[in-house]
């Protein structure tokens, strides 16, 4: 409209080289900064929620396959009471199942007490206390006897 009066008429321009004032263009910037923090915050925060959820999922399959492993094993533990059971009551005539299981029921509490001498010995804890006497492996052989009645009538 300025330049009309002189028989111009302006119909678009190119406009290079925009120098704004120094605040504005400090709070442009500003804005921009505040915008990218933003977006790498949300970044970060997504990054370290996946990375939580792979350790608690790889947690959670760790301990699956641990009782896996421990399943295994105490199945195994099991066949091989119940072979050699089997095996001895055959070899040797008149042991029953219960001789049979007593005397492992013995042999596992010997191995106990060795291991827990070697849990001590090689611990910070200065004192392990077992029950040890001519009665504790009758004890342990009754308790355990006990749960499996206990056991077999809740099954029935």
């Amino acid at each position: 409209m300025a330049m009309s009066a002189y028989g111009y008429e302006v119909v678009q321009t190119l406009i290079v080289d925009i120098e704004p004032d120094i605040h504005v263009k400090r709070a442009m910037n500003e804005i921009n900064a505040a915008a990218r923090h933003r977006v790498a915050a949300n970044e970060k925060a997504e990054a370290e929620k996946i990375l939580q959820i792979k350790k608690a999922e790889g947690e959670a399959e760790s301990k699956y396959l641990s009782g896996l492993g421990i399943a295994r094993q105490r199945q195994a533990i099991v066949d091989g009471l119940r072979d050699s059971v089997l095996a001895f009551s055959e070899n040797v005539p008149g042991t029953s199942a219960r001789d049979v299981m007593d005397m492992v029921l013995v042999t596992q509490y010997f191995d106990t007490m060795k291991e827990m001498k070697e849990i001590g010995a090689s611990s910070k804890s200065s004192a392990v206390f077992i029950p040890h006497g001519p009665g504790a492996v009758i004890d342990v052989a009754s308790q355990i006897r006990g749960g499996l009645l206990q056991a077999e009538s809740i099954q029935h």
